[in-house]
């Protein structure tokens, strides 16, 4: 299975979303990004970006407090599972695994880390957090910026306004994104471009599952 079968002609979402927004170069997925969207996330390059929603974990409650609390549900959990089946063949492995501190994405984070055979620990982030801002996601990017793959958990409405906000020159309004619990984002940064690559939403991950008619199998890195 190669990543390319995954990328504009399967879920063109980033795709469309960057040439509504009038920034789409090239059939490749290039973007026309200028020097004033680069430098402002002062990102040297190359690096590939993974954002990942964090998979289903029930209905939300009115307490924030208990909100913050909540686990993946046994549909959360499975999604998880076969997510990191998919990771795993088509060979992705993340250098850091980012997560915000809400129950729900660090347990996403952990089993896709513990599956893909991640060994680091799983970070926490206020800057991925629900009341996280678009200038707190720039100051993790810059911190992480000598990293070569970076996966990133956390919720909307934010994380699809972050997703957006690479799209786009730095100052013009966030591209409109869909990005359903569970789904997959990436893309990948260089000297003079982002470039949208793919988007994984939950359906495909369970056909690409159901394809291989595999059980998931752990990674192990040695």
């Amino acid at each position: 299975m190669r990543e390319a079968g995954i990328e504009k002609r399967v879920y063109p979402h980033l795709f469309w979303a960057a040439k509504r927004a009038g920034h789409y170069a090239h059939d490749s997925g290039e973007l026309g990004a200028n020097s004033e969207a680069w430098i402002s996330y002062n990102i040297h390059g190359p690096m590939n970006l993974f954002i990942l929603r964090h998979a289903g974990a029930g209905t939300g409650t009115a307490n924030p407090e208990l909100d913050k609390k909540r686990p993946l549900d046994n549909e959360g959990v499975r999604h998880c599972l076969l997510l990191a089946r998919v990771l795993n063949a088509m060979n992705i492995e993340f250098d850091v695994i980012v997560s915000s501190p809400l129950k729900r994405s660090l347990q996403t984070a952990a089993l896709i880390a513990t599956e893909t055979g991640y060994k680091s620990r799983v970070r926490e982030s206020d800057s991925l957090a629900p009341e996280a801002t678009l200038k707190d996601f720039k100051k993790l990017l810059n911190d992480y910026r000598d990293r070569d793959s970076i996966l990133v958990v956390g919720h909307n409405p934010n994380l699809s306004v972050f997703l957006g906000a690479l799209l786009v020159p730095a100052g013009a309004s966030p591209a409109q994104i869909r990005l359903r619990k569970g789904s997959l984002a990436k893309l990948s940064f260089s000297q003079s471009t982002i470039t949208p690559q793919s988007v994984l939403e939950p359906r495909f991950v369970r056909t690409l599952y159901a394809i291989s008619g595999k059980r998931p199998t752990r990674k192990s890195r040695r």
